[in-house]
């Protein structure tokens, strides 16, 4: 039976924990509006999915008002004062490291941007107290972890049980055995500092009594980040990506995250003439779209306060008319393996008002640096570890500069009058299930639910995998998978129908008589509650 959607006239949360959706959608009943209850499901999943995201690591937000304007947070910490390439190569290092304290070398930045989204929040209306929004994450922080799905599988691969990181084995390994389903792991001094935060208020984490811990247990594990680093963050606003599309707008994220790439996917796509879901030519043009899209990547997705050139000279009408004349729809193109990872949550919500939130939060890598600080709780993110230590990289590392990111959030106006706000997480799968998930419900037809159910495949690497091919879940056609080999693609078609490899996808909509809807992924712990 296919994943069904859920309706209401009032209010819907879609979160891959059950938890963070609870939250969420507890806030909406008590008259909070979708931007609270996006902040409450946001700070819960941090104390249910700490593998996959926590106070440690960034955030970007798309928001859409009552009044139609859409909105964008970017909350990207940037590279500690202390990150400097002389200093990683006085360590004798080629590259930063993936995991440990030289790994956790930026500033986080999702709690300052839950500050840009309360100040919109009550700018459309929202009363709640923050410590209200902050009591579920409390509570669930205070019992510790519950093992999910999600995170035990994590330790069923080498990389999970293998992290060295201060404080990592104390906090996920029990015993110093990978913890099982159901087992509670200690969140150590998590619930305290959600505590302080509700008393003293958010900026505390940064230029407060928290942002001094933090900083002091940096200090003392070794990491380039300093206190004038935590001081000086602050989230800050921009102009989402717009892409005028099939009879509507689309919205994501501009750089350093590759929200470029999701609305390149997109405007390729529309012009191959794609006529059937899960088609050989509905994988095929995705995943030729999405080769070019990266080669575009990675030569312009940077700290948005240096790109070389404009991402929206890259979304005219020439510029895509002419990216989509360069794939042959019978032929593979070489596939150059970019190296991109990722673990991450989306999570959405909305309300009668008209106020949807599309909002992905992430330390990338499963559990990020590894390190768990003391005194706090906080799980330090590793998304430094893109940085380049070569001088002329388009991503060298320098203090201050903000590393390029796999994240991007997406919101969608149709010409119908819907508004649909999703996103995933999965490493370079994220743009790839984005465009996998859009063309099935919006250019098919096929209903919200289903289309996040139905089998996806990634091209490409995701967390957890070195592996950079075509692969496929289970439940494709056949002919799709022998068509994909012939054309040229280095196909693997996996065993599972839902597999963990293929991201967690949600999506909530408001159709045009008032209706909200939302689903959430069977491939993670999740689901979607209305009010």
């Amino acid at each position: 039976m296919a994943h069904e959607s859920i309706r209401s006239q009032r209010g819907v949360v879609a979160a891959p924990h059950l938890a963070a959706a609870e939250a969420g959608g507890e806030v909406l009943k008590e008259g909070g509006n979708a931007i609270e209850a996006a902040v409450a499901a946001a700070s819960t999943i941090v104390a249910a999915y700490p593998h996959m995201n926590h106070i440690g690591g960034d955030g970007f937000w798309v928001l859409r008002e009552p009044s139609g304007r859409v909105r964008y947070i970017e909350a990207c910490g940037f590279a500690g004062a202390r990150a400097t390439r002389a200093f990683y190569r006085e360590q004798g290092l080629e590259r930063v490291p993936e995991r440990g304290p030289l790994a956790a070398l930026t500033v986080p930045g999702a709690v300052g941007g839950w500050v840009l989204a309360l100040e919109a929040a009550k700018a459309n209306g929202g009363r709640m107290p923050l410590a209200r929004l902050l009591e579920p994450a409390i509570a669930r922080a205070r019992a510790g972890y519950p093992v999910s799905k999600s995170l035990a599988w994590r330790f069923t691969t080498e990389r999970g049980a293998s992290i060295e990181a201060p404080g990592f084995a104390e906090t996920f390994l029990p015993g110093g055995k990978a913890p099982k389903l159901g087992e509670k792991l200690p969140a150590g001094k998590l619930a305290d500092t959600f505590e302080h935060l509700a008393r003293a208020g958010l900026d505390d984490f940064y230029r407060g009594d928290i942002g001094r811990e933090i900083a002091a247990d940096l200090e003392r594990i070794g990491s380039p980040v300093v206190r004038a680093d935590l001081e000086r963050y602050r989230a800050v606003r921009r102009t989402p990506l717009v892409l005028p599309d099939r009879g509507g707008i689309l919205y994501n994220s501009p750089p350093p995250t590759p929200g470029l790439v999701s609305l390149l996917i997109l405007g390729i796509f529309e012009r191959l003439g794609v006529r059937e879901a899960e088609s050989y030519e509905h994988v095929h043009a995705i995943v030729e779209a999405t080769k070019r899209a990266f080669r575009i990547r990675d030569r312009v997705v940077t700290d948005f306060e240096r790109l070389p050139r404009d991402p929206l000279d890259f979304l005219t009408p020439d510029a895509l008319n002419g990216e989509a004349g360069a794939i042959d729809m019978q032929c593979a193109a070489p596939w150059p393996e970019p190296a991109g990872k990722g673990d991450t949550v989306w999570l959405g919500a909305a309300d009668r008002s008209g106020l949807a939130v599309s909002y992905i939060q992430s330390l990338y890598f499963e559990f990020g640096s590894g390190c768990v600080l003391p005194k706090t709780g906080v799980v330090m993110q590793n998304r430094g570890c893109s940085f380049s230590l070569m001088p002329g990289a388009l991503n060298a590392l320098e203090p201050g500069r903000r590393p390029p990111h796999t994240l991007s959030p997406a919101l969608a106006e149709r010409g119908d009058g819907r508004t649909m706000a999703y996103g995933t997480m999965g490493g370079e799968g994220q743009p790839q299930t984005q465009a996998a998930l859009f063309t099935r419900h919006v250019d098919f037809g096929v209903p919200l639910g289903e289309a996040i159910d139905r089998p996806r495949w990634i091209l490409g690497r995701t967390w957890g995998s070195s592996v950079t091919n075509l692969r496929l879940e289970a439940g494709f056609r056949d002919e799709v998978a022998g068509r994909l080999r012939q054309a040229g693609h280095d196909v693997q078609v996996l065993a599972e129908t839902h597999s963990e490899v293929m991201g967690h996808a949600g999506a909530v909509v408001l159709h045009r008589d008032g209706t909200l809807e939302a689903a959430h992924d069977p491939r993670s712990d999740g689901g979607a509650v209305a009010v």
